[in-house]
C-alpha cells in the first residue's frame, strides 16, 4: 500500500505489477478514457529523439512509450527497462515487441554505461521508486550531454470545483474497475495506484527535485484536470 516505505514498498510494487500485467493496458485505457496514449505521444515528442538515436524507457512496463517512440522514429534504438519481468513479457509478445531491447533493471542502479542515450523517458516510475534523487542521478548519468529526460507521472488533484468528482473517480471508480477487469488479484493494486497519486509530489515539487539533480530548463504540462503531469528537462552540455 501507499504507506509502505523502503525495500518493503519496492517489493510490494514489483509484485503488484506482476499480478496485473496481462490486464494492465486494458485498465489504462478504461480508467483514463483512452487519454493515456495521448500523454505518451506527448512524452515522445518532448524527448526529441534524433534519427537513429538511442532511447531508454524506464518503467517501460508493456512498452507503450517504447512502441510510440518506434512509430515516431522508426530507425531509433529503443531499450525498455523495468524491474517487473511479467510486464515486459507481455510487451515482448505485442506487435513490434522484437524491435525493443528489453532489460530487467533497477532504476536506482542502471546497468548502462555513462553517456549512452540521447533521451530517457519514464511512465509512472518516479511515484513508485524509494529514492527519487537517486533515480534522477542515474538517469542523468546514462544520458548524453544535451539529452532530454521526460517524466510522465500522476499529480495530486488541486483544489477546484472538480476535485470531489476526481477523488470519487480515484477512490471508487478505479478500484471497482480493477476488481471487474483484473479480479481479486488486482483489487489491492487499483486501490494502491489512486492512493499513491494523492500522496505523490506536486508538479512544482517534482520540478524542484529535477532542478536539484542538475537537470536544466525544466518544464511541465498537466493533463486530465491536473491529475497527470509530463515533466521534461535537459542534461547540461
Amino acid at each position: 500500500m501507499a504507506h509502505l516505505t523502503g525495500e518493503e514498498r519496492a517489493t510490494y510494487v514489483q509484485d503488484m505489477f506482476g499480478r496485473i500485467a496481462r490486464r494492465y493496458n486494458l485498465m489504462n485505457r478504461l480508467m483514463t478514457f483512452g487519454q493515456d496514449m495521448r500523454w505518451r505521444r506527448f512524452v515522445v515528442k518532448q524527448a526529441q529523439l534524433p534519427a537513429g538515436g538511442k532511447l531508454l524507457d524506464l518503467a517501460t512496463g508493456t512498452g507503450d512509450i517504447a512502441f510510440e517512440a518506434l512509430r515516431n522514429t522508426p530507425d531509433a534504438q529503443i531499450v525498455g527497462a523495468d524491474f517487473s519481468l511479467p510486464m515486459m513479457y507481455v510487451g515482448q509478445h505485442l506487435k513490434n515487441g522484437r524491435r525493443v531491447g528489453w532489460v530487467g533493471a533497477d532504476a536506482l542502479k542502471l546497468p548502462f554505461p555513462d553517456n549512452t542515450f540521447d533521451a530517457v523517458t519514464s511512465g509512472y516510475l518516479v511515484r513508485n521508486v524509494i529514492d527519487i534523487p537517486q533515480t534522477l542521478k542515474e538517469q542523468l548519468r546514462v544520458l548524453k550531454p544535451g539529452g532530454r529526460i521526460v517524466i510522465l507521472d500522476s499529480s495530486p488533484p488541486k483544489d477546484s470545483l472538480l476535485k470531489p468528482f476526481i477523488l470519487m473517480h480515484l477512490k471508487y471508480v478505479i478500484p471497482l474497475l480493477g476488481r471487474i477487469i483484473v479480479g481479486t488479484e488486482g483489487a489491492d493494486a487499483y486501490s494502491y495506484l489512486p492512493s499513491s497519486t494523492q500522496a505523490f509530489k506536486t508538479p512544482e515539487d517534482l520540478a524542484a527535485n529535477m532542478h536539484n539533480a542538475g537537470i536544466e530548463q525544466v518544464q511541465w504540462k498537466l493533463f486530465m484536470f491536473g491529475t497527470m503531469a509530463v515533466h521534461w528537462g535537459i542534461k547540461p552540455q
